[in-house]
């Protein structure tokens, strides 16, 4: 029997702190110091096969605004994990002659082996077949039941199975459903509905005060425009059809549908109505939930409204970008089209594969994946203009002084002066449409600054000033290039760790003070460094031909 009053009370006790701080004591001198807490989530992937571009564009995206919290020195919590139950589960363990149980452990340790692959830092991995989730579950759908928010009907309606979701006539596309263009079927079957209609008016009162809580802003207004002002339906929230699914407590012919199921993950992982709930009471309301445009409505509409039906703050922001697709529409093993993660990495190295991911992918549209435009990225931005500005670089500090950077001297030229203005500039941009999460366009904000760089060479031509002896301003070229490299490379940290330490390993920074997000805005702090003897191309130029076909392959091979 769950208590309301219990829970309510408890509820309102623990989440006062919508600020989202925590207090953390520190050795230094005994005094109480506040950090600010980050928590994000990616969805829980759908383990129903191998994960490509697509899923990896989603934790790659929410593991660099990980190490970005990190560097600005938060506390962050990154979740993910797999969302476990379902009749296509089912239905594809048993095609495999394998107990569901069986087949999402083994998806499970998939989707880890790739994760540590890539080098994404979560914190938890979540299986909504944990007892720790199935247990909470259970207790919201009593909570939500005695509360009168759910009750019981009959459904008869449009059946996607791929989406684990019924449509009305009207929602359909062409006559198929909506979210993933597939067939659907007419299913009918009693079932459990979530009263959504009574939280209508306080969700669009809620997107209207908080202009910030939904990314892109174009989805605001197709979530009110497409499902809630025609009128938003009950939600169907249990179903009898199958058994691979959370057992209703108080009617166990019932299993939790998979929404109420799977959405509930972001505060049961962290503890919620468990015993021990530190977790919840220092990290939620998250700061940023990341999904898939597809996955858009359930996350924009009925989860807020959960949280709301629970009295509990909502989410800070939920992110819902786009796709990656394929020049001739979305990834598909039919259309032999699909494009794996690990095979980038395994060819490319996994900087080169984030910063692909990270900059081809603007949030508001599609991104298009093709051989032609990779190469073009790893060729133009990796090889020609960052690994030869630091290539160019250290060979000139070792010719003209020894491999010794000299220190700070001021801007004797005009031209020094502009280009340490726009260098604290460009991190300003950076941060600004970072924190919006407009990830590709700050990505471009880094790459002006290291074109501005590859030109500020061009302009004070040191090999003219080492002939004409101008040592004043040869040592302020040197140490201004240097100086640029040392910001490049915290700039691109988030989602380039390897090269960015490579860069400051060969410009011989080590002090952790130099690679601190608010030594962005230093000028005069690098003293008694040395370069490595000889540089090292960070990024070296591919066959554009030869990588195409490559990749084309790779395709074709499916």
């Amino acid at each position: 029997m769950v208590n309301n009053k219990k829970i309510t009370q408890t509820t309102s006790k623990i989440y006062k702190n919508v600020i989202n701080y925590a207090i953390r004591e520190t050795k230094i001198k005994g005094r109480l110091e506040l950090k600010r807490t980050f928590y994000l989530t990616t969805p829980i992937y759908y383990p129903s096969g191998k994960f490509h571009i697509g899923t990896a564009y989603t934790t790659v995206l929410a593991d660099a605004i990980k190490r970005y919290h990190l560097l600005k020195g938060e506390d962050v919590y990154l979740l993910t994990g797999t969302d476990e139950h379902g009749q296509k589960i089912q239905e594809k363990a048993e095609s495999l002659g394998k107990t569901p149980k069986e087949y999402v452990d083994e998806m499970a340790v998939m989707a880890k082996e790739l994760w540590k692959k890539m080098k994404i830092e979560y914190d938890d991995f979540i299986q909504t077949t944990e007892p720790r989730h199935e247990k909470i579950v259970q207790k919201i759908f009593d909570y939500f039941m005695e509360k009168g928010d759910i009750y019981k009907g009959e459904y008869k309606g449009l059946y996607c199975v791929p989406c684990e979701t019924f449509f009305t006539q009207s929602q359909l596309v062409n006559g198929k459903c909506p979210d993933c263009g597939r067939e659907v079927r007419e299913a009918s079957e009693e079932a459990y509905f979530f009263n959504m209609k009574k939280y209508a008016n306080r969700l669009l009162k809620y997107y209207e005060d908080h202009p910030n809580f939904i990314k892109p802003d174009y989805m605001k207004t197709e979530m009110i425009n497409n499902f809630i002002k025609p009128g938003l339906e009950d939600l169907c929230v249990s179903r009898t059809t199958f058994d691979w699914g959370i057992k209703v407590l108080k009617d166990p012919k019932h299993v939790v549908y998979v929404w109420l199921d799977a959405l509930t993950n972001y505060i049961t992982a962290l503890g919620f109505w468990s015993e021990d709930d530190s977790k919840f009471k220092k990290y939620w309301p998250a700061n940023l939930h990341i999904v898939g445009k597809d996955i858009a409505r359930f996350h924009l509409i009925y989860w807020p409204i959960f949280l709301m039906a629970l009295d509990l703050p909502l989410p800070e922001t939920i992110l819902a970008h786009n796709w990656i697709v394929m020049k001739d529409g979305k990834m598909s093993k039919s259309k032999g089209n699909v494009i794996y993660p690990e095979e980038l990495i395994d060819r490319y190295g996994l900087d080169a594969t984030k910063y692909f991911l990270l900059r081809e992918m603007p949030v508001s549209q599609d991104g298009v994946f093709s051989p032609e435009s990779f190469v073009e990225r790893y060729n133009s931005d990796l090889c020609n203009d960052l690994s030869n500005l630091l290539n160019r670089t250290v060979s000139m500090v070792n010719k003209y002084f020894e491999g010794k950077v000299p220190e700070y001297n001021g801007t004797p030229n005009e031209v020094d002066k502009e280009l340490e203005e726009f260098a604290i500039s460009q991190a300003k941009k950076f941060e600004e449409i970072f924190n919006n999460y407009e990830i590709a366009n700050s990505i471009q904000e880094i790459w002006n600054l290291v074109s501005r760089t590859n030109k500020y060479i061009d302009e004070t031509a040191p090999w003219a000033l080492a002939k004409e002896n101008q040592q004043s301003k040869l040592q302020s070229c040197m140490y201004h290039l240097i100086e640029n490299l040392r910001k490049i490379a915290i700039l691109i940290r988030p989602f380039m760790l390897e090269t960015s330490d490579n860069i400051l390993r060969q410009i011989g920074i080590q002090n952790e003070n130099l690679i601190s997000w608010q030594s962005l805005n230093d000028y005069d702090k690098i003293k008694n460094v040395k370069v490595i003897e000889k540089g090292e191309p960070i990024f070296m130029r591919v066959n554009v031909d030869e990588e195409i076909e490559y990749m084309q392959d790779l395709m074709k091979n499916r």
